[in-house]
């Protein structure tokens, strides 16, 4: 296992500590590919590692931590769904104009899906009624989204798709306000930054005196363990 620097399916170098890079795998206990092998495009490198979609990063002492998805495939209690199935029956709705669906972290699933939607102007449907519409159309109820949250305009990259990284840390940031909405009495905040070494992370701002900071502190490492996101603490008076 290593992290290594891709250009397509060619390995161009391997990453150095604390370097965020490709989690690639290699060994007898690895699947040798798909029984068709059309399905193999991309899944392995041309020197036969397969490409976990995973990003990663080895700490000095040898330790592998999970930084991120290089693949928008939402991977929900081992469901792997691909965000164009919910994408496309989405757009279906003579409502919704545009829809890109990201993963939100969950403490049991590992991972749920979440679609963003942009209604066509003068359209108000409801998030409600967009949910049930996937739900009863969706080819795969595993893949029906959770929650729909309705954008009055979706950020869009320079090539006007959907910009997934900016929605996958909305999502981030809804996950843990809802798992921490209990703690430190509301007086508390959550961001989603981008760290060099520890990849997304959760930037948690709490408002508490002193002497109440260890056991929020502990509230806050009790709800936060379940999920595997680099996480640190901000005090505010």
């Amino acid at each position: 296992m290593k992290t290594v620097e891709l250009d397509g399916d060619v390995i161009k170098r391997e990453c150095g500590v604390d370097e965020i890079g490709v989690v690639v795998v290699k060994g007898p206990s690895v699947t040798p590919g798909y029984l068709e092998p059309k399905y193999n495009e991309g899944v392995f490198t041309r020197d036969g590692w397969f490409n976990s979609g995973d990003l990663g990063r080895f700490d000095a002492d040898g330790y592998l931590w999970l930084t991120g998805r290089v693949k928008d495939v939402i991977i929900r209690g081992g469901h792997n769904i691909d965000p164009a199935v919910i994408e496309e029956t989405l757009l279906k709705h003579k409502e919704v104009m545009l829809a890109a669906a990201v993963s939100k972290p969950d403490a049991y699933a590992g991972e749920l899906p979440i679609a963003y939607v942009q209604l066509v102007p003068g359209a108000r449907a409801s998030a409600e009624a967009i949910r049930d519409f996937a739900l009863e159309h969706i080819p795969e109820r595993a893949a029906a989204p959770k929650e729909i949250v309705i954008v009055e305009k979706m950020p869009l990259t320079d090539v006007q798709k959907p910009a997934k990284l900016e929605l996958r840390r909305d999502a981030a940031r809804r996950a843990f306000r809802e798992v921490l909405a209990g703690v430190a009495d509301g007086k508390l905040a959550v961001d989603i930054v981008a760290d060099p070494v520890k990849g997304n992370t959760a930037v948690i701002s709490v408002a508490a005196a002193p002497d109440a900071r260890r056991s929020v502190e502990d509230k806050i490492d009790e709800q936060m363990k379940p999920f595997a996101v680099a996480y640190t603490v901000q005090w505010r008076e």
